[in-house]
């Protein structure tokens, strides 16, 4: 009877041991870890609802607070883009102005070419008013090679319905926007690529604004 029952549990028992020592010295294969994103060079859009102020120990640039833009003006359409790094959905009438929005693609010469002009633009006139891109019908992997090679740091909304260009009735990018401290554009230029002198003209000329060019 001991010997039936010796011959009945051994087996149980080297199966049981074989298990464990597969499983130590085999482990079980681990799924491998997915690639980790690259992160967007782009500016996040938390602050675009916050109107721009001089950072402390700075001055209005000489000129700006004389100058006064044309009146009239349209309204922001009423769109709301999302983020190309994430979070909330912006809404453009939320945009703080004075504010210089710029709609390009990747695959648009003339918007890569002016492209460091505006982000030339972003840093020298911090504290008077916000550069934002509009990123059109572009693929996610383009727009985000365009920021790393172009040093583009200023935030970016993406659009690619081209629902702002069906709004403004506007075709061809690139296009920039010049947004007034109350929200209204006050002129929308398609003219081609802009440098630094004519971004510095239209600002003042339109926004009532001096940048250095």
């Amino acid at each position: 009877m001991n010997r039936r029952l010796a011959l009945l549990v051994l087996p149980l028992l080297l199966a049981v041991a074989g298990c464990t020592s597969g499983t130590a010295d085999d482990p079980a294969p681990r799924p491998a870890a997915a690639a980790a994103e690259r992160p967007s060079p782009f500016r996040d859009c938390t602050g675009l609802s916050t109107a721009p102020t001089p950072a402390a120990g700075t001055a209005a640039s000489p000129g700006s607070a004389t100058a006064t833009p044309n009146a009239g003006g349209q309204e922001l359409p009423e769109l709301t883009l999302a983020c190309f790094t994430g979070g909330s959905p912006i809404a453009l009438r939320d945009v703080a102005g004075p504010a210089v929005i710029n709609v390009w693609a990747s695959w648009c010469p003339p918007c890569r070419k002016e492209l460091p002009a505006f982000q030339r633009l972003s840093v020298r006139a911090a504290g008077q008013l916000q550069v934002i891109g509009v990123n059109s019908r572009d693929s996610r992997g383009g727009a985000q090679s365009i920021g790393e090679d172009f040093g583009v740091r200023f935030p970016i909304l993406v659009d690619q319905g081209e629902a702002l260009q069906r709004e403004l009735k506007r075709n061809a990018i690139p296009l920039t926007l010049f947004v007034d401290a109350d929200g209204r554009i006050r002129h929308i230029d398609a003219t081609g690529a802009l440098d630094d002198a004519q971004l510095a003209k239209l600002v003042r000329q339109h926004l009532g604004l001096a940048v250095p060019a």
